[in-house]
């Protein structure tokens, strides 16, 4: 996801592995001119693979600020092929203090239920409140909130998020054995750090009677059916007041 206040610098939330054909496939985050390019600053919400793995492919020498929390950037720091990013300052995120990453986009994170990157749970780290976090984004007179991973909605979050202009939430399951019903991996959504789209508290039960503008799912695993227009699953999305977030998909708020 990439955000912009006024179309010409752009913040990235995360920098998945397929990074660079993203870039490719968006005009507006195309360089400018020799060694340049739009994306002023990376944001990454966790330390999963997804989220920075394609930090190696940012390393072509433009400059660039990356924001984190704490634990998020020590973990890059043990790292040393991340070591690669010559050119780019690394920020620690002010958690639950608004900051401004570029001009005229204002941002505030704080913690949601989750867990540690898959590999550092295998290593025995213990949870930390900086492993899973949203963010509030406000420019002008509009403000949306990004929760790419939750692991669950509690009467906190509901009321945080409520009376927003957007939220883009996480989509990753339908239902909690989706991927062991698949054959896909014998893991739940719940030992993942996900909560499921469907169910009693799932993110459509848990969310529908909250005020929003737009609402959106995102970082929506290949093995969900709300992927497939024509399941029973994608209609109830839809009829729920929620959009299947699609690669190449722009918003103005």
């Amino acid at each position: 996801m990439a955000l912009s206040a006024d179309g010409e610098d752009w913040l990235l939330l995360n920098a998945s592995p397929d990074i660079r054909q993203q870039l490719l496939e968006t005009p507006d985050l195309h360089p400018r001119s020799l060694r340049d390019s739009p994306v002023k600053a990376v944001l990454l919400t966790n330390a999963e693979i997804d989220a920075v793995a394609g930090l190696l492919t940012l390393r072509e020498g433009h400059a660039f600020d990356l924001w984190a929390d704490g634990s998020v950037l020590e973990t890059l720091g043990k790292n040393s092929i991340f070591d690669v990013l010559t050119r780019v300052s690394r920020r620690n995120l002010p958690q639950g203090e608004e900051f401004q990453p570029l001009a005229g986009l204002y941002v505030t994170s704080f913690p949601v239920p989750g867990k540690p990157a898959w590999y550092l749970e295998q290593s025995g780290q213990a949870a930390d409140d900086g492993d899973t976090i949203g963010l509030r984004i406000r420019a002008k007179d509009k403000t949306a909130f990004v929760i790419p991973a939750c692991a669950e909605i509690t009467d906190d979050l509901r009321a945080r998020v409520s009376g927003a202009d957007a939220l883009f939430f996480d989509g990753t399951l339908w239902r909690d054995d989706e991927m062991i019903r698949a054959g896909l991996a014998q893991k739940t959504g719940a030992s993942m750090g996900h909560v499921s789209i469907s169910g009693a508290a799932g993110v459509i039960a848990r969310l529908h009677d909250i005020p929003l503008g737009q609402r959106v799912l995102v970082h929506i695993n290949n093995s969900n059916p709300v992927l497939r227009p024509g399941t029973s699953e994608y209609a109830q999305t839809i009829a729920a007041g929620w959009v299947v977030g699609q690669a190449g998909m722009s918003m103005t708020l």
